[in-house]
């Protein structure tokens, strides 16, 4: 298990938190994500052997939001 800390850019509001932890909790060996909007970022855990970093970038991308970068 890895614990990862994403940048993203665009959440204004609790929806928006929402949908990052929805979207980024859906993703194949998400354990937990947890957003945090006052910080803009997302803190996750995860299994490396079945998600890499740039499916979260997709997923949040897909959402509509932008991750700007990443914390390990």
């Amino acid at each position: 298990m890895r614990s990862i800390t994403l940048n993203i850019d665009g959440m204004g509001c609790s929806g928006c938190v929402n949908t990052i932890e929805n979207t980024l909790s859906a993703l194949p060996g998400v354990k937990t994500a947890i957003a945090n909007l006052e910080k803009g970022i997302a803190e996750v855990d995860y299994d490396e052997n079945e998600v890499k970093e740039d499916d979260f970038r997709k997923a949040v991308e897909e959402a509509g939001y932008q991750m700007t970068g990443i914390s390990n």
